[in-house]
């Protein structure tokens, strides 16, 4: 077993490492100076000199060759420090952590919506012996797998705020306005926990143990919750840690069609001006939340089945 720790924490730390190293090979092939385009507004009204230009680039260490700024930058990373924001000095752990708390709230309710969602649709349509509801459902993930998530929001949004004036469309004020970003972010999660869940569950109710129980008088909802439901929980279980990384992802569109404050709306600010130290602080946060998510779901695993245990000792 700590062989098998030992190895996923290698791959995790190789993980952060692309993660660096990707996010700042891509902010560097883009067009456009950081520098200039943080100035652009000039000083006092003033346009800046090519003199305060330099000035700025020295100071945040653009100015440097590439390979001694990513090797600065790495060496930063390892004890913790991505530097400042370009775009207002700011300390880039300071601003993820400002901005994070909205985006957890939002991520966790859309989480919370997806598994309560998908894992009943799942159960209802594998449980259900009318053939007519079973291809409703079983249909239904691969709709809503297929529906983009900023459509999702804005539907959302005419029917239950501007058509039946339910709901916010906008802010982060009180539970209500959680409603709506929470189903738009987690619908699409929702569906791929409903598919993966079914399929898991139709291949574990063929197992002969469920024969078996059958043939002992076990009811059919004790076979469904106690018995198939636990063995099918496990590919079902290795999405919900894949998909972490996609709630972040959506938290940026999401936060963008409610107007919300949040991780996902700071990183498209600092991704429009090329805020390097924040981008990067941002993109390897974001990894680290899906390696150590990834490493709880595997020792999550061995309480499921106690065989993936002694496969990982031996």
């Amino acid at each position: 077993m700590a062989r098998y720790l030992l190895r996923r924490a290698g791959m995790a730390v190789g993980v952060l490492w692309a993660a660096f190293t990707v996010s700042f090979v891509v902010l560097y092939l883009l067009p456009g100076d950081p520098v200039a385009t943080m100035a652009s507004g000039g000083l006092d009204g003033e346009p800046l000199t090519p003199e305060q230009l330099d000035a700025l680039r020295a100071r945040y260490g653009l100015d440097q060759p590439l390979i001694v700024q990513y090797g600065h930058r790495l060496w930063g990373a390892l004890h913790g420090d991505f530097g400042a924001s370009i775009q207002n000095g700011q300390d880039v752990r300071g601003a993820i952590m400002e901005a994070l708390p909205p985006t957890i709230q939002i991520s966790l309710a859309g989480l919370a919506f997806a598994i309560v969602v998908g894992g009943t649709v799942a159960l209802v349509a594998t449980y259900t012996r009318a053939h007519w509801l079973r291809q409703v459902l079983m249909g239904l993930p691969s709709l809503a797998v297929s529906m983009p998530v900023f459509w999702v929001g804005l539907m959302l949004v005419q029917v239950f705020s501007f058509g039946l004036g339910l709901l916010p469309s906008v802010g982060a004020n009180g539970p209500q306005a959680l409603i709506l970003p929470a189903i738009t972010l987690g619908l699409p999660t929702g569906a791929l926990v409903a598919q993966v869940l079914a399929k898991s569950l139709s291949q574990a109710l063929d197992e002969p143990y469920v024969a078996t129980a059958r043939a002992k008088g076990v009811g059919r909802v004790d076979i469904h919750l106690r018995h198939a439901l636990r063995n099918a929980a496990l590919p079902a279980l290795t999405v919900l840690g894949y998909v972490v990384g996609n709630l972040l992802a959506g938290a940026v569109v999401v936060e963008t069609v409610f107007t919300r404050p949040g991780l996902g709306r700071l990183t498209v600010s600092a991704v429009g001006v090329q805020d390097i130290p924040l981008v990067q602080g941002i993109v390897v946060f974001a990894a680290a939340v899906f390696v150590v998510v990834n490493l709880l779901v595997d020792l999550v695993y061995p309480l499921l089945d106690p065989r993936i245990a002694t496969g990982a000792a031996a």
